[in-house]
């Protein structure tokens, strides 16, 4: 792809991201949905603009098929640096300090947004398939994860994360993911196991060094290998992060541009050393940016930003919205229709799903005294599911885990739970006038407000 092909290309893509935005914020649809809708237009899925622009391109050299394919790796790779930047600035925002007041909500969120879900997970695919214990243990996974790329745009749009209630959300979500992460690892090894020639089928390898050592080598003992290896990652992780980062401030001036850079090297190592411990990107980007927080916050000598704003303006500002255009790119709405023949797995799955992550985040913050309706918000922001859980989903798929009826109800699953979530929180929120707590304020009950009749989902 030629220069100008690229600079025309690139154009077009800013202007859409810039101006769309600007007038749908008007009929108050949040940001983070406008950009997928746009990703959903433009995508291969829609009308295909990137392709349509790809023959008109042709001009300045190439062909329409490399052009159009050059552009969409650009625009997958911006979208993985934009998940690596939303997650790091997660755990930069994420105060752990928070947890004396939190520690309670965040301890029934993790525990049974995880375990309800898990649980319907399971029972959906043995429903259908009853002597599959790893295909149950992979749903189940896929059920117990959390989207972090959309929970915590949600809380930071409205203004939450310094609430004990946008505290307890996050936090809980990244402990959830961590437990799916590892069982889906389980359930994967599990099938080697039982099964070794499906790993010679698996189309797409990555980093992890488990996809090229012979699965057998652990046995039964797996769990506890990986379980070991994930918490001694968590241990250096945030134990070295935080004095590399205090390093390079001694040896740089306060103020150079190459701090910012020497901190991005920092992030991209620690995702890296994650993603080859078989460590999702989501988990290491949150450890590190969660290990960096106390020390980019610092103020500057010289009045000018300081080095988290530097970041939040590299993410936010350019990268963080082709995660969300690349994800409307990839959304086909073509399964909706041609999941007819198996409706019955995609409405079990779909109502399974909501159900249960619903229900399991309003039971856990009922037990910590909250209203109902901040119970089932905190429900609904756990509702959808993208790309961590289509590309775990891809991984069954390839090894002969999911069929492509449980596959493609996968995919249903990640279209209808998405979209609506951000409004719906808002909904709720401003129907029910909710009010949440600051952390920094100090009351005996801190989680409980006054009830009005009015006030109740339940």
């Amino acid at each position: 792809m030629s220069n100008d092909a690229f600079l025309i290309l690139f154009l077009i893509l800013l202007a859409c991201m810039a101006l769309f935005p600007l007038l749908f914020r008007r009929i108050k649809v949040p940001e983070v949905i406008t950009l997928m809708i746009i990703g959903m237009v433009i995508g291969p899925n829609g009308f295909d603009v990137v392709g349509h622009l790809s023959e008109k391109l042709v001009i300045f050299g190439g062909s329409a098929a490399s052009i159009e394919q050059n552009a969409m790796t650009l625009i997958n790779s911006l979208g993985s640096l934009g998940l690596l930047f939303l997650m790091t600035l997660a755990g930069m925002e994420a105060d752990f300090k928070a947890l004396d007041s939190s520690r309670k909500p965040v301890v029934m969120l993790s525990i049974m947004t995880f375990l309800i879900p898990a649980v319907s997970g399971y029972l959906v695919y043995k429903f259908f398939e009853a002597d599959d214990l790893p295909g149950q243990l992979l749903y189940a996974s896929l059920f117990a994860s959390h989207s972090v790329g959309i929970v915590f745009p949600v809380i930071r749009q409205l203004n939450l994360t310094r609430t004990i209630f946008g505290v307890a959300v996050l936090i809980s979500t990244v402990i959830t993911d961590i437990l799916s992460i590892i069982l889906l690892a389980v359930s994967v090894q599990m099938k080697k196991v039982l099964n070794p020639d499906a790993a010679k089928g698996l189309v797409t390898k990555t980093l992890s060094i488990f996809d090229y050592i012979d699965p057998t080598i652990f046995g039964n003992a797996f769990i506890w290998v990986f379980l070991g290896i994930v918490t001694v990652y968590f241990i250096v992780v945030l134990y070295l992060t935080p004095r590399l980062g205090g390093l390079i401030l001694k040896l740089l001036p306060n103020g150079e541009d190459s701090i910012t850079w020497c901190f991005l090297f920092i992030i991209l190592l620690t995702v890296i050393c994650g993603e080859l411990l078989g460590i999702n990107l989501v988990v290491g980007a949150f450890l590190a940016g969660l290990g960096l927080s106390r020390i980019v916050k610092m103020k500057s000598d010289h009045e000018g930003p300081t080095l988290f704003q530097k970041l939040e303006g590299i993410g936010y500002g350019l990268l963080i919205p082709f995660l969300f255009l690349s994800i409307g790119m990839k959304t086909n709405f073509k399964v909706l229709f041609s999941a007819a023949d198996n409706l019955t797995i995609v409405l079990l799955t779909v109502v399974g799903l909501v159900g249960s992550k619903v229900f399991s985040g309003w039971f856990a913050l009922k037990l910590c005294n909250f209203r109902n309706a901040q119970g089932i918000c905190a429900g609904v922001m756990t509702v959808p599911q993208l790309s961590a859980t289509l590309a775990a989903a891809a991984i069954g798929k390839d090894l002969g885990m999911l069929n492509d009826n449980f596959f493609n109800a996968i995919v249903v699953l990640s279209i209808v739970t998405t979209l609506p979530v951000p409004n719906v929180v808002r909904w709720i929120i401003e129907h029910y006038q909710l009010k949440f707590v600051p952390i920094s304020t100090k009351r005996e009950t801190p989680f409980e407000l006054p009830h009005e009749k009015d006030d109740e989902l339940i």
